[in-house]
């Protein structure tokens, strides 16, 4: 597989994901069925890794998910992690900010949440927040949030610099997609409590929250901090493409199990 993901760059047109079809599967030439077996392989190797990530205490790991409302985070994060040992993975959600994080600076509640070593951290929505909702719906000036993007680029610099490997993925679905999902929610008695008036309100201003994406995206992408644009209205593929991500970067950290500071052998239980 080439690649499993979307990119953007400055030279990307402000409408390139109001252009981009959720269906695609890039890289991918294969059907469910074949995406869902791999995943499966891949779950193992990520179970495997995380447990040795967690025991050698030695590496940090920060993944971001961006998303549209319905845009499948939760579903990533219980589909992608199934299995996975909990003591070793935190999953941190940001919602609207407290009165206590509203007087502080913005990053103050997200820096509160970064992984420690040996851990791995799932930020369900971010400090990128601070760019799209408080963009869109006018909650500060354009040039207070037109500065922040030097920020976010500073504060994940700093987090690399300590050790910590950062994964972020905005999963991108179509707006008839999200249509299709938050009418689920009304239709189906299981997913009533899903479903948010608000959510609807933030729909009108889907090109507003595309275009506020795509220059987060853009303004923020570092080669240390990566962004992947996953189209997700297949949730299998959005599954298999960030399983591969993952994988093959916890791979490249290469955690092993530390060796012990005794011997083995010398040791009888009774």
């Amino acid at each position: 597989m080439a690649k499993c993901w979307i990119g953007l760059d400055k030279n990307s047109d402000e409408d390139a994901l109001l252009n981009l079809s959720g269906d695609k599967t890039p890289g991918f030439d294969g059907d469910e069925e074949q995406a869902d077996k791999e995943s499966e392989r891949l779950r193992g190797e990520l179970v495997d890794l995380q447990e040795r990530l967690y025991a050698e205490q030695k590496h940090k790991v920060l993944i971001v998910l961006q998303a549209m409302d319905t845009g499948g985070k939760d579903g990533a994060i219980r589909k992608v992690f199934s299995g996975i040992n909990p003591q070793g993975v935190d999953v941190a959600r940001f919602g609207a900010p407290s009165a206590l994080e509203l007087s502080r600076d913005y990053l103050w509640r997200a820096h509160q949440k970064v992984p420690p070593k040996g851990k791995i951290v799932i930020f369900n929505r971010s400090h990128y927040e601070d760019v799209l909702v408080a963009r869109v719906n006018d909650l500060v000036p354009q040039k207070v949030w037109k500065k922040r993007y030097a920020h976010l680029r500073n504060f994940e610099q700093m987090l690399v610099d300590e050790g910590t490997t950062i994964l972020k993925f905005y999963l991108h679905i179509d707006a008839e997609e999200q249509r299709e999902r938050l009418q689920a929610r009304l239709d189906e008695p299981d997913k009533n409590w899903k479903f948010d008036e608000h959510d609807l309100e933030q729909r009108k201003h889907w090109k507003d929250y595309m275009r506020a994406f795509r220059d987060a995206i853009v303004e923020t992408h570092q080669k240390d901090a990566p962004w992947f644009v996953i189209p997700a209205n297949r949730k299998w593929f959005r599954d298999y493409a960030m399983l591969t991500i993952i994988v093959d970067a916890l791979k490249k950290l290469d955690p092993k199990f530390p060796k012990a500071d005794f011997d083995p052998a010398k040791i009888k239980i009774v």
